[in-house]
């Protein structure tokens, strides 16, 4: 028994003097490390680099981006002087043609209405009727303007994506914000820039809605379909040039007139800055 315990104290003496040298040896190592700055390279973190193997410093350069309508702090309110053009007599059913002619005017193309709907885009598709008197089949606004937009026959009219190519030839920074938040639009106006705008006659939401089929599908919509031109916002209204009455700046109740485009669509045309 007295042979093992001694056996024990000479073992536990050689643990003890192996753990202080190790201690030593790392206090050492720590020391040099605060002297010198440098991580020791059992305690770095990832990988050692030597000096000689470090790529040189280099500067990154960032270009300043263009200013877009999402970078424009939002206005509390805003009002533009956009000529006002009526629709009537000429064109019962050209109320987006004549919107695009006072967008187009006011950035500075000197066109008429009636210059315009002679290049507007068409889906001269003629119109079939179900038995009961209803269309069944006929052209898509998408595409083009449907029907006779002097409504001696019959006339709808024509959506965003059917009119943005003659936009596009008329502004090569032309811009189809269809489906943004309310919010982009209004800082489009905020930055000096009108929007056409998708609404209903009385500015409500449809209380009527048809279908008919097309050459490139189905397509629910409303005959009370309009189009006007955004001039103007503020907390409780937006500001309206409408080609049908011929009002320059008429106030429509703003959550009103949220739900009509938001019903029709939330289609708008517009540009980015010069």
């Amino acid at each position: 028994m007295r042979i093992i315990w001694q056996g024990l104290k000479v073992t536990f003496g050689l643990f003890l003097v192996a753990g202080l040298t190790f201690a030593s040896s790392v206090f050492a190592v720590l020391l040099y490390a605060k002297a010198t700055g440098k991580e020791p390279t059992f305690f770095a973190s990832g990988p050692v680099v030597l000096a000689a193997d470090k790529p040189a410093a280099t500067t990154k350069v960032t270009a300043k981006p263009t200013p877009s309508p999402t970078a424009i702090p939002i206005m509390k309110s805003a009002m533009l002087d956009v000529p006002v053009v009526e629709q009537l007599p000429e064109l019962p059913a050209g109320c987006e043609i004549t919107s695009l002619t006072m967008l187009l005017q006011f950035y500075g193309v000197n066109k008429a209405k009636m210059e315009l709907v002679s290049e507007m885009p068409r889906d001269s598709t003629p119109a079939k009727l179900n038995a009961d008197g209803s269309i069944g089949y006929w052209g898509n606004p998408n595409t083009g303007f449907v029907g006779d937009v002097t409504r001696k026959q019959r006339g709808f009219g024509i959506y965003h994506a059917g009119l943005f190519p003659l936009l596009k030839n008329y502004v090569p920074q032309a811009i189809d914000i269809t489906g943004e938040a309310f919010e982009l639009y209004e800082k489009q106006v905020a930055s000096g820039i009108p929007v056409i705008v998708w609404t209903t006659i009385d500015y409500n939401q449809p209380y009527k809605w048809v279908t008919w089929d097309t050459p490139i599908g189905p397509i629910q919509t409303t005959y009370s379909e309009h189009a006007v031109v955004l001039v103007g916002y503020d907390e409780t209204n937006v500001y309206l040039n409408d080609p049908l009455s011929g009002k320059k700046q008429l106030q429509v109740n703003k959550s009103q007139f949220i739900d009509s485009w938001t019903a029709m669509g939330k289609q708008g045309l517009t540009y980015l800055n010069k």
